[in-house]
């Protein structure tokens, strides 16, 4: 499953085969027989998570009940909001084998806190007004800053997570990704953080993209088909060795 908010009204255009910085490439899983599943979230103000949660659920229960997909085998992958809702699912529902999310905002009180990077605006704008769909303050909507906030339900996560999040995003604070990395390690939960150094929301370089879509491919079919665990993943690859040796093959 992958989605950004509503995507019907572009249900036919046509989606060019590319190593993408943000998304999978929905030909690329097709052909590796994968079914890609792209729903539509109306918001509720307020409840940004629990509308993602209402909406996203019974689409992929419809899909099961027609009979040809693996309940065991059912992935998400969602980038910025998008990565912020998967965020939000995994505190919520243990459908999912694993879930690939990408630049999420996972703690609302620090994300009102902080401050754009590229445009220097401070980010209260997005919960008071914004896409965030809080529709206040910390301290007018406590409430739902606490019910929205990823980070304070970590404890029910059971998936397996890949974080992608780089040092230099300009929109969602790289802190974001920290804190989930941080939180689910310290949970014992099986996560990975993958950063790019240099890099702003998303990988910018076609390498970058590159090496993104081919670990992401590779976190997704070890859990969701079997495969074997790649090192990257069983070993880690300590920051401070970053640029980090591809490590692509799998362990014996």
């Amino acid at each position: 499953m992958n989605f950004y908010e509503r995507n019907s009204e572009s249900l036919h255009s046509y989606r060019m085969p590319a190593p993408r910085s943000s998304a999978i490439d929905y030909h690329f899983y097709n052909s590796h027989g994968y079914i890609v599943f792209n729903p539509d979230v109306v918001y509720q103000e307020g409840y940004p998570g629990e509308s993602c949660y209402n909406c996203v659920m019974p689409g992929i229960t419809k899909l099961i009940e027609q009979g040809y997909i693996d309940t065991a085998a059912v992935g998400a992958q969602g980038h910025s909001f998008g990565g912020y809702q998967v965020t939000y699912l995994a505190t919520r529902t243990d459908l999912f084998s694993a879930i690939e999310s990408g630049a999420a905002q996972v703690n609302m009180f620090s994300g009102y806190g902080a401050i754009r990077g590229e445009s220097g605006k401070a980010r209260p704008m997005m919960y008071e007004h914004g896409q965030s769909r809080i529709g206040g303050t910390p301290w007018s909507h406590f409430r739902e800053f606490t019910a929205n906030s990823s980070l304070l339900w970590m404890d029910k996560v059971n998936t397996p997570i890949l974080i992608m999040h780089n040092d230099q995003d300009g929109h969602v604070p790289w802190s974001q990704g920290v804190e989930y990395f941080v939180a689910l390690k310290r949970l014992g939960k099986p996560c990975w953080l993958i950063n790019y150094p240099g890099d702003a929301h998303w990988p910018g370089s076609l390498s970058n993209r590159i090496d993104f879509q081919r670990r992401m491919f590779q976190f997704f079919n070890h859990y969701l088909k079997g495969e074997p665990m790649p090192r990257w993943m069983a070993e880690g690859i300590p920051a401070v060795e970053q640029p980090f040796e591809l490590g692509y093959e799998t362990v014996p």
